[in-house]
């Protein structure tokens, strides 16, 4: 999963095709602990592009966004917001495939 490098990025992707931006942060545990299932979950959902976006370099995106838990999943189709994910609990396999089952295409 690549990082988001920017805030104009974000805007950018988020305005044409379907992406699904992971919030997250180093040092967080729960984020930890989904590190090894996001390739299988990447792979399964490969219709949407899957971006890390660091809260501790992105907080005043966060902020705009209600970003206030993390690990946190926000979804986006050609400029629409599909769907989100967003808590401070952790989060299992189960849940994040829920979410995507979830999302309106």
């Amino acid at each position: 999963m690549r990082k988001l490098e920017s805030v104009e990025e974000f805007y950018q992707l988020k305005e044409s095709g379907k992406h699904v931006f992971m919030f997250s942060a180093d040092w967080c545990p729960d984020c930890r602990i989904i590190e090894p299932i996001l390739p299988e979950i990447e792979s399964e959902y490969s219709d949407y592009t899957f971006l890390y976006v660091d809260r501790d370099q992105f907080i005043d995106l966060c902020i705009e966004l209600d970003i206030f838990g993390i690990p946190s999943f926000l979804a986006y189709g050609d400029g629409r917001e599909l769907g989100r994910f967003v808590s401070k609990d952790r989060k299992s396999k189960e849940q994040i495939e829920d979410f995507m089952n979830s999302l309106a295409s």
